[in-house]
């Protein structure tokens, strides 16, 4: 069958652009009656790529390079990669078969491309690999690695369903992946080469875009898609945009219960772009936000000396489009730090003074690069035993700067940005305690040694409502005693397990934000996360679970999010 040459071409056209920068151009090359609808071809190198980390826009395609991004566990071992998807930038949207078409070019070492049915969900020390293909290139190897978002045995090492080598004739062919129903076929030069499964890949008529390379870089001089056998096919942007705060938010009525009181969120950049009903339930209650992980030393800095900033700005830039505050999360950690900063030499003095150096660059650089962006930041995050002690760990801040590191990068951070409000963040100090004294007393001889210490975040996870359920009494003192300190609070992480019934899980929420609200000691008060949706961990056999600790659950509001809604309702009346 032969097909009509008539292309609707979707980019930016000199002289057609409209308010939102897009244009239609229509090219009409000799169709007849007979022929076909008209294939639409979006031309993806004149879509946005701006918040892609490793890819740059340029007047011959897109260049790409190696970013080194891996995801540690806590241990700072392991490294999971974590290739860039194009999340803030376009989508596309599709009804059935399409075909997106690349060229690459000056390949040093190898060249990715990705197609996902939707983006990867990225936890604190994993990444949960959607369906889609992968299409590398080295020399003259062609891989095609399918995922079709089955469970997956180790999840930090995850199998495509399926996966080809094909040896290429011109490895300089424009390649192309064409969807034919519930089959996948890879194509070089015009010349199919592989042809694999796609049943249960493709679901979600949506396709998301990632270009990467693990060791080298290479140019995209060409990269289109087209819609086939009469589907339907468009570009979109993130969801997020058309999302907007309720009148009757949860921020709403904190604003009305007590003026100045924030109520934020944990958020990730994924389901923000992808996921409307998580859009909407986070843009239309939340006044704050806390990046999960963007801005955590692994992910802004995954090689020394380099940074990507991407993603991050990508949520700033949502943040303030909405009015909504940002707090930075996090300077000076223990995990999810990089290897090349978890391993910077200590051994002498010399070697100390050269990775201070290279810290205090770390930190100026990131801060200054977000200087007056953000409302408040956590400077030192869980700076204690994991074990509950009280005991500083002995993390490569530690190991630079002794026990005074603090006030160390405290300095450094309001040398950067002076106007930025910094927080000590931490764990199990939310009720009185050894481990709420040290965390008070960190804090006040982190300011006696010049640091600008603003105040605490009480994280108030709640794990075993029979075993560490936060009481409005503990949590009452506990706000007394940092405010007699001059020091604010920040519930900064709170989440609480359905595991003992939604009611009782309700109730320990409610505690939480009824007794933060009464004291003008606490500031504000942050769950951490949206939805049970994306409420993902590992479980001590490494298999992935899902917890129901959150406010919505598959969009909807749990009983926990309503009994908010009658705290703040009823504050002061």
């Amino acid at each position: 069958m032969t097909f009509c040459s008539t292309r609707l071409r979707r980019g930016r056209a000199a002289g057609m652009v409209g308010a939102a920068g897009i244009g239609i151009v229509l090219a009409l090359t000799g169709c007849t009656s007979a022929d076909p609808a008209p294939e639409v071809v979006i031309d993806l190198l004149q879509e946005d790529w701006r918040h892609v980390p490793g890819v740059v826009e340029g007047v011959d395609g897109l260049s790409v390079a190696a970013t080194g991004r891996r995801i540690v566990e806590q241990d700072g071992g392991g490294g999971q990669p974590n290739p860039p998807v194009d999340l803030a930038g376009t989508h596309l949207v599709a009804s059935g078969d399409f075909t997106i078409s690349t060229t690459f070019e000056k390949v040093i070492a190898d060249a990715t491309l990705a197609v996902y049915d939707e983006p990867p969900v990225i936890a604190d020390e994993f990444r949960i690999e959607p369906p889609g293909v992968q299409l590398t290139l080295r020399g003259d190897d062609l891989g095609v690695a399918v995922f079709d978002g089955s469970v997956q045995r180790e999840v930090t090492d995850p199998e495509p369903a399926t996966e080809e080598h094909v040896t290429l004739s011109e490895p300089g062919a424009e390649l192309a992946v064409h969807r034919s129903g519930d089959r996948l076929e890879v194509a070089s030069g015009g010349e199919t080469v592989a042809s694999v499964s796609a049943a249960g890949v493709f679901d979600s008529g949506q396709l998301w875009l990632g270009l990467s390379s693990d060791d080298g870089s290479f140019t995209v001089s060409s990269l289109t898609a087209a819609a086939t056998g009469g589907a339907s096919l468009s570009a979109a942007g993130s969801v997020a945009a058309d999302a907007s705060p309720s009148a009757d938010g949860l921020q709403a009525l904190a604003t009305q219960a007590r003026p100045g009181f924030l109520v934020g969120a944990a958020v990730a950049l994924g389901p923000l772009a992808s996921d409307a009903e998580y859009a909407s339930a986070f843009v239309g209650n939340f006044g704050a936000l806390t990046p999960e992980n963007v801005m955590k030393p692994q992910a802004l800095s995954p090689r020394q000396g380099e940074y990507l900033f991407e993603e991050a700005d990508a949520v700033l830039d949502l943040a303030e489009s909405k009015g909504i505050a940002v707090h930075g999360h996090t300077i000076a950690f223990s995990e999810a730090m990089p290897r090349w900063m978890q391993d910077l030499p200590v051994d002498s003095e010399g070697e100390r003074e050269a990775s201070s150096a290279i810290l205090l660059d770390y930190v100026d650089t990131v801060v200054t690069h977000f200087a007056g962006r953000l409302h408040s930041l956590d400077v030192v995050n869980e700076p204690f035993d994991v074990d509950q002690g009280t005991q500083l760990q002995e993390n490569i801040w530690f190991r630079v700067f002794g026990p005074g590191y603090p006030a160390v990068v405290s300095r450094a951070v309001h040398d950067a940005d002076p106007g930025v409000l910094q927080f000590i963040n931490e764990n199990g100090a939310d009720v009185p305690g050894p481990r709420q004294d040290a965390l008070l007393e960190l804090a006040l001889d982190t300011n006696r040694q010049g640091g600008h210490i603003d105040g605490v975040g009480l994280q108030a996870h709640v794990y075993d409502l029979d075993t560490d359920a936060i009481s409005a009494d503990d949590l009452t003192t506990t706000l007394e005693t940092f405010g007699d300190a001059g020091l604010v609070v920040r519930i900064s992480e709170n989440d609480v397990p359905g595991s003992d019934g939604l009611d009782a899980q309700a109730e320990q929420y409610a505690t939480a934000l009824s007794t933060c609200l009464r004291s003008e000691t606490c500031v504000s008060y942050t769950t951490w996360g949206v939805d049970d949706r994306y409420d993902v961990f590992l479980d001590g056999d490494g298999a992935l679970q899902h917890g129901h600790d959150l406010l919505f659950d598959e969009g909807e509001p749990t009983p926990a999010y309503d009994a908010l809604r009658e705290v703040l309702a009823g504050f002061g009346g």
